[in-house]
């Protein structure tokens, strides 16, 4: 895959994290509102959220190993804090508003490390 000049090369592992981030965030304020019942496929949020966190992970790695090194870590350590919430939100219940607010705290720097990742590196 061809990436422009200055562009992470880990700008697709970026953006499948978020993605797996929004995939997760929709079933989930689709479950609150009651526009989809899960009781028969409880797992499916369960297995977003873990490829959720291990898409993360993997963009978090390209701290290391993505080139433009710059942009790269960039990118990663504009994703970095989510990990907190990302974390924190299995523990956080399922009932009440603690777990979706807590969710979606992790939003603001799933989208920055996104346009970090995507934002070429050539800027002073």
């Amino acid at each position: 895959m061809r990436v422009r000049p200055g562009v992470a090369t880990a700008a697709p592992v970026f953006a499948a994290a978020a993605l797996m981030y929004t995939a997760n965030c929709l079933l989930g304020s689709a479950v609150a509102a009651k526009l989809i019942d899960t009781s028969r496929f409880r797992w499916l949020h369960h297995a977003l959220y873990i490829a959720t966190c291990a898409a993360a992970a993997a963009a978090l790695s390209a701290a290391w190993w993505g080139e433009p090194r710059r942009a790269s870590r960039s990118a990663a350590l504009a994703l970095a804090p989510a990990a907190v919430p990302l974390t924190a939100v299995a523990f956080a219940g399922t009932r009440g508003r603690r777990h979706p607010i807590v969710a979606l705290s992790a939003a603001p720097f799933v989208i920055a490390g996104l346009i970090r990742a995507y934002r070429p590196d050539d800027r002073n």
